[in-house]
């Protein structure tokens, strides 16, 4: 470049459609919420995998008394709780992440995550209630 060419100029940056009040970190945190989780359902699966289908007979002793018994100390009542929600969440969290890549519509992008939000609800309530309420004495 010679002294008598002119610089090139750099455009301004592209502000944020939104004001800097309103933004958050949510998707920061829901990286974050999936690595962590990622990590801990490793464990929690494993171990229950383990447990369930190779120690003392694999999935052959798995029955109605098995789960009784097992749900029967809070202990595992926990691990399974821990696990049935990490798993909806870390599920509907990656979904969530689907539907915001690929949906090509506001509208679409709203009811498909209305759909996941209610089905994660329903699931994870669901789930909870089964956990709590499991009575071993039916009949």
């Amino acid at each position: 470049m010679t002294t008598t060419e002119a610089p090139l100029s750099v455009d301004k940056p592209r502000s944020s459609t939104r004001p800097a009040a309103r933004r958050s970190n949510f998707e920061l945190y829901s990286w974050v919420f999936m690595r962590l989780s990622g990590v801990v359902l490793l464990f929690l699966v494993l171990g229950h995998m383990l447990i369930m289908l190779f120690l003392d007979g694999g999935v052959h002793r798995i029955n109605f008394a098995f789960v009784a018994g097992r749900w029967a100390s809070p202990f595992w009542q926990l691990w399974d709780l821990t696990m049935l929600w990490l798993a909806g969440l870390h599920g509907g969290n990656g979904l969530r992440t689907v539907i915001n890549d690929y949906s090509r519509t506001n509208v679409t992008r709203f009811w498909l995550k209305i759909l996941l939000y209610c089905s994660i609800l329903l699931t994870v309530v669901l789930g909870t209630y089964v956990i709590f309420t499991f009575n071993p004495n039916i009949g």
